[in-house]
């Protein structure tokens, strides 16, 4: 048992086996209807939590002596909001990292808003304000106070209507995100939202209005119908340094929309799905992964997406593993230094697997080195790679079945990892973390800091159910410290990912909303 599974205490009644017989799914949907149907208005409504609060110690570890790390510059797309606010990996590298310090755990104070939803993804446009797409039945544009969390305004977002949504599935939250809209959407350098809805649109939203009379437009809509299947789902998109906007379809359609002439063109990647985000080099390089290739395309001459190398990576099979959503890699391509990209691929025990970026070379091979990670019927990671230079930060997703699994005191296969590449192309473990439990969350580093930060779920104590916003040190992989969020399913963040604002707070979204951490001094 480790540290952070002896610093609560529950007692033990007899009939806790008869909870455990309940059907979690009506649980779970009658929780989040009752808190969603709370009413929301200019103040935030905090989420509720579950069984244990009073008993779960709300911090461990020590406050954080800021150890600054140096951060290779990664090019500004010029079509998209800030590095570090315009999408769910921060950047058009997917590098996941910030310049900027977050939380220290200094007198670290936590709040929380109900926002109809999941806020599963969030930006921060030019006025600091959030800029967030929260899904759970429906999907909602939000707009919201970085430190209220008070929310201005929300518009519900085109439906598929053959889609059912999260909280009236069975399995609730068994749907993909972009199956209701907008799970990758970006900001770009307008402060305005582009989402690829559910109903096989690319809609720009701009805010308009001030206050609280601030309202989402539409300004500009692209339908892909005659593109997309009416059965596929457009999984992200994301503009090019030259402002084409690239997308990617769950049935492996790759393509290329020109947004001063509307014309679309694509390219199918037969008997292959993509379920991930992309990255956008500023060579031109766009960098896919498919559940059975690792690609870089470029635009050719006639505006079409064209293969310039693919290399199948090591894959365990056509089972999916527990804690992925696919039979390949889940994760979205990670540009590095040196003309690298890396993934994580699908084997059994996995690899970081790193790519060079340019062109192929007749007779050498794109792939520079491979390093497993964690171990054999115990590594499954859904999340994309953190990038700090020459470092990659991976994390363990196994076990992850759903909420369900992190329920009545449960969690998921620990592990994080840094794997160093060299030089001259070796890849190296630097270290293991084998104790933090990470069930989902997208982690970030902060290179001000010297931070990795994680959303992690210890075991217990007994059925209590505690999630906590937790620092490891870059250098060591040993954990800093661990600040309560909250306990219970409404903290669950369910593969959300976690951010830190320019302003230093850290965010991460959970079933019911979304979740802020601040330090005190």
């Amino acid at each position: 048992m480790n540290t952070a599974e002896t610093l609560a205490v529950e007692d033990t009644k007899p009939n806790a086996r008869k909870r455990r017989r309940y059907g979690l799914g009506i649980c779970l949907s009658a929780a989040l209807t009752a808190t969603l149907a709370m009413p929301l208005g200019a103040q935030a409504k905090s989420i509720p939590n579950g069984r244990g609060k009073d008993k779960a110690v709300d911090f461990y570890g020590r406050v954080a002596v800021p150890k600054p790390v140096a951060l290779p510059i990664v090019p500004q797309n010029p079509f998209m909001a800030n590095n570090g606010e315009s999408n769910i990996h921060n950047d058009s590298y997917m590098t996941d990292s910030y310049r900027w310090a977050g939380p220290l755990g200094n007198q670290t104070k936590v709040s929380s808003v109900v926002a109809k939803g999941e806020c599963a993804s969030i930006t921060f446009d030019s006025k600091g304000r959030i800029i967030a797409v929260c899904i759970l039945k429906h999907a909602y544009l939000t707009l919201m106070d970085p430190k209220t969390l008070a929310i201005t305004t929300q518009l519900m977002l085109p439906e598929n209507p053959e889609v059912s949504g999260f909280a009236a599935s069975p399995n609730a939250f068994a749907a993909d995100y972009t199956e209701l809209a907008g799970g990758y959407f970006y900001l770009n350098n307008r402060d305005q939202a582009v989402v690829s809805t559910a109903t096989r649109h690319i809609i720009t939203y701009a805010v308009k209005g001030v206050g609280s009379k601030a309202k989402f437009v539409k300004i500009k809509d692209f339908n892909l119908q005659d593109d997309v299947a009416s059965t596929d789902i457009i999984q992200s998109a994301l503009p090019d340094f030259e402002g084409n906007v690239w997308f990617v379809t769950k049935d492996g359609v790759v393509g290329v929309l020109n947004p001063s002439t509307g014309v679309i063109k694509t390219k199918t990647l037969t008997g292959e799905s993509i379920t991930n985000s992309f990255a956008m080099g500023q060579d031109g390089g766009v960098y896919i992964v498919s559940t059975k290739s690792m690609y870089r395309f470029d635009i050719a001459t006639d505006g079409s997406p064209s293969v310039t190398w693919s290399r199948v990576y090591p894959n365990s099979g056509s089972t999916i593993k527990p804690g992925q959503k696919s039979i390949g890699s889940g994760t979205t391509p990670t540009i590095m230094s040196r003309g690298r990209v890396a993934i994580v691929d699908n084997a059994n025990p996995e690899h970081i697997v790193v790519y060079h970026t340019k062109k192929a070379a007749i007779g050498r091979s794109q792939e520079i080195c491979r390093e497993r990670v964690f171990t054999r019927n115990a590594s499954a990671t859904e999340n994309s790679l953190i990038a700090v230079g020459d470092a990659l930060i991976v994390e363990n997703n196994y076990g992850n079945l759903g909420p369900q699994t992190t329920t009545l005191g449960r969690t998921t296969k620990p592990g994080m990892a840094r794997v160093d590449v060299s030089s001259d192309g070796k890849c190296t473990t630097k270290w293991v973390n084998s104790t933090v439990s990470a069930p989902s969350v997208v982690p970030k580093f902060s290179a001000a800091t010297g931070l990795v930060y994680t959303y992690s779920k210890p075991k217990g104590p007994g059925t209590i159910d505690r999630w906590y916003w937790t620092a490891l040190d870059f250098r060591t992989g040993k954990l800093v410290y661990s600040k309560l969020a909250g306990t219970g399913a409404l903290f669950n963040n369910n593969y959300a990912s976690l951010y830190v604002g320019a302003n230093g707070d850290g965010y991460v979204g959970v079933t019911a909303g979304l979740v802020r951490l601040h330090d005190g001094i």
